[in-house]
């Protein structure tokens, strides 16, 4: 383990591309420059409310390091390190499907990249260190409530085996700031946060956006070369072919996240270009949300409430969106557009290729393949859909059906009557369908022969147990802006183990409560932070 001043720093982001060091925060347009120097803004009284051990561990660092007041100084933004180069991105974007301009990092300062104990670069990014010059009139802070949300679902996710930005630590910053929470009219002071991102890279499909948009290409292969030699770097770099595989293989790792976001009911609520990540990281965790009740067509996104674009079940599709976008930007390194147009078929055949695989496996099969296991699968998502049920408890209470050919057979399907919000307003339809599915899915594993065991901790590896719901996460918010944030550590240990059955953890086992149904922070959340 090292101190904190034996952390060593190889900035290669800022050594290889062009950047500007102006070094002021004056709202502009930054042209030619893949980034702008920048030193976070001092605040009042930083004080350390959570961390990740593990992310501290890959750093070298250890919980009593991290808890030290150097230590909180450094990551609050008021002292840089030797070997740090603070700056903000430049970069574009799409957003709710219309060109947005010049967006960049109007609040995130990147600290630069340290070398981790296994070798690795990772970058280092302060969310909510003030104004950058990509802030346009914002002031480039965060606030507590959003604060805890990046930090718990950033480590929620990596636990959950979803590719993802991870996050160091979570700090408040003893100064206030305002926030109108649903822009309604009504702003209000809240707590100031900060929460220390931790990628191999934050580089996103409108970084190559903005340059190609302003037909600067001489930067655009500059970032797309970097890109390949540093990220990917078993692709040949300087032919058209490499931007090619570049798009490729950009489009398979996202296919691999978004298919792992529907395995577990996540909905990241703002797929905007700008948000998708070229290493298939989800990235930028604002109006996310878990299902409860399994709804194809659920946005947790209030500015998303009309078109909900950006759904659930849309996911897949808005991914396919925003990768033609990259390929847009790539094409006038190509001058082809077949060979890019084949790599966004392939985005769609790994995409349906895994989510038939991840579906399968939470059903306790190895594939669809037999159009029985595949009719099953069919089945599942449309009992899902029969009345409010939840999703997770659903999954998981599968693995409990009992399926010996003598039981009941109402008696067998138990187990999923947990996971129904109002199982006595059920119609006696409604619930022959459950009956029915269970008594078939029962059925098929008997004529596999499947082991009891077995098939219960296959399925319970692939269906969480824990996830963090939206509910969970409010709790934490209003007990931490109240000066309580137990909770907060609470729910970050519980997601350590999302599929162990944590016994004295139960109470977070269980259907959403009706008082969330609608409640701001639950049911409904913005942009605002």
């Amino acid at each position: 383990m090292l101190a904190l001043d034996e952390l060593r720093f190889n900035n290669r982001f800022t050594a290889s591309l062009p950047g500007e060091d102006a070094g002021d925060t004056v709202s502009r347009q930054v042209v030619g420059a893949c980034y702008s120097r920048i030193s976070p803004a001092p605040v009042s009284r930083p004080k350390l409310v959570a961390h990740s051990s593990e992310v501290g561990e890959l750093l070298g660092l250890t919980s009593e390091e991290i808890q030290d007041a150097e230590f909180v100084d450094v990551f609050s933004g008021n002292r840089l390190l030797n070997g740090m180069d603070s700056h903000a991105t430049c970069y574009g974007g799409h957003q709710f499907g219309n060109w947005a301009g010049q967006l960049g990092d109007g609040r995130a300062i990147a600290l630069g990249e340290v070398i981790d104990v296994n070798g690795d670069h990772q970058m280092l990014q302060l969310k909510g260190a003030g104004p950058t010059p990509y802030s346009r009139s914002a002031d480039g802070l965060a606030v507590l409530r959003s604060s805890i949300r990046e930090f718990l679902c950033s480590e929620a996710m990596h636990h959950l085996r979803v590719p993802t930005t991870r996050a160091l630590c979570l700090l408040t910053t003893g100064d206030q700031v305002v926030r109108d929470v649903l822009y309604d009219g009504n702003p209000a002071p809240e707590p100031g946060a900060i929460v220390c991102r931790v990628a191999p890279s934050f580089i996103r499909f409108g970084n190559f956006e903005i340059f190609a948009s302003r037909g600067d290409l001489t930067t655009l292969k500059k970032l797309a070369d970097f890109v390949l030699r540093t990220e990917f770097p078993h692709i040949e770099v300087g032919t058209p072919a490499s931007y090619v595989e570049l798009l490729k293989e950009v489009g398979e790792r996202t296919a691999d996240m978004v298919a792992e976001w529907l395995r577990v009911g996540f909905v990241h609520g703002v797929m905007n270009t700008d948000n998708m990540s070229i290493l298939g990281l989800t990235i930028d965790y604002g109006p996310y949300g878990w299902l409860d009740n399994y709804d194809p067509n659920w946005t947790p996104n209030t500015t998303d409430f009309q078109h909900r674009r950006y759904r659930y079940g849309n996911q897949p599709s808005i991914a396919q969106w925003n990768l033609v976008q990259l390929a847009n930007a790539l094409y006038p390194l190509v001058e082809e557009v077949e060979p890019l147009q084949d790599a966004i078929a392939n985005y769609t055949s790994r995409f349906e290729l895994v989510w038939s695989r991840m579906l399968a496996a939470k059903l306790g099969f190895l594939n669809l393949d037999d159009d029985k296991d595949k009719s099953l699968a069919e089945e599942a998502l449309a009992v899902l859909q029969t009345v409010e049920t939840d999703m997770t408890v659903f999954w998981r209470e599968l693995a409990k059906v009992n399926r010996t050919a003598t039981v009941d057979k109402l008696e067998r399907c138990q187990p999923l009557m947990n996971a129904v919000y109002q199982p006595g307003s059920m119609t006696s339809d409604q619930r022959a369908s459950f009956v029915e599915f269970a008594d078939n899915w029962s059925a098929r594993h008997r004529e596999l022969g499947s082991d009891d065991n077995e098939l219960a901790v296959s399925m319970n590896a692939t269906n969480p147990k824990y996830v963090l719901r939206n509910y969970m996460a409010q709790l934490a918010i209003e007990k931490a802006e109240a000066g309580d944030t137990s909770l907060v550590n609470e729910l970050l240990d519980l997601l350590r183990y999302p599929y162990e059955e944590q016994p004295e953890r139960d109470h977070f086992y269980t259907l959403r409560p009706d008082w969330a149904r609608t409640k701001i922070g639950c049911s409904q959340l913005s942009c605002s932070s």
